[in-house]
């Protein structure tokens, strides 16, 4: 990733310290305004073509405060402590600009689906950090449901079955919306899956011929 370290070479003083933080408690604060406060603030946070159109063009930033699980406030928490557990490991491994860089391609990806289909979130960003995580750390072992204990990449593969369900039975609006979600997966690790994948149909097709070989 030559492009980037010339970019944090340049712009890395524009790296956004504690991002993930700072979306995570404001994600909690939008949650706790909509559920004692005023529910309609929901209304007014999202990306929404229409609105944008129309000079909303704070939902340009404040749609990525908007809780993805809005109902139940322990299923909220686990999955805000399991993005602030991924986002900060992150942010250690590459430094503040790469993930703010991140991040920021996760956002535009979003912002071109809703101009796309009309509207946009951030479920497809939050995924795109676990599977940036999985692609870095696939042996280490974590705890799933804080007692079994299961490799990152068995995570990863489950994740990524669930997207490839979801963007096969989805609408085309679902469609373009999961898959520019991983626009910063794509951008920081397209280049490594593309070997990834060459080499495993090469060595599957080896194996194969190697099979039928020695059956004759």
């Amino acid at each position: 990733m030559r492009w980037i370290d010339k970019l944090e070479r340049r712009y890395g003083r524009y790296g956004i310290p504690n991002l993930i933080n700072i979306v995570l408690v404001g994600q909690i604060l939008v949650w706790f305004i909509m559920m004692f406060v005023e529910q309609r603030v929901l209304f007014l946070l999202p990306l929404d073509r229409a609105a944008l159109l129309h000079g909303q063009v704070w939902r340009l930033l404040t749609f990525i405060f908007v809780p993805t699980l809005t109902t139940r406030p322990l299923t909220l928490l686990l999955e805000l402590y399991f993005y602030w557990w991924v986002g900060n490991s992150l942010t250690r491994a590459w430094g503040d600009f790469r993930f703010t860089l991140y991040w920021l391609a996760g956002m535009l990806g979003a912002i071109l689906s809703c101009l796309v289909t009309g509207s946009g979130g951030t479920s497809g960003l939050f995924l795109s950090l676990f599977f940036a995580y999985a692609w870095m750390w696939p042996e280490q072992r974590v705890l799933l449901f804080f007692i079994l204990p299961v490799k990152v990449k068995w995570l990863g593969w489950a994740a990524g079955a669930v997207w490839l369900l979801e963007f096969l039975f989805s609408r085309l609006s679902g469609r373009v919306s999961l898959l520019f979600g991983l626009a910063g997966f794509l951008l920081f690790f397209g280049p490594e899956l593309y070997h990834w994948c060459r080499d495993t149909l090469v060595s599957a097709k080896r194996r194969r011929d190697w099979e039928n070989r020695w059956r004759q």
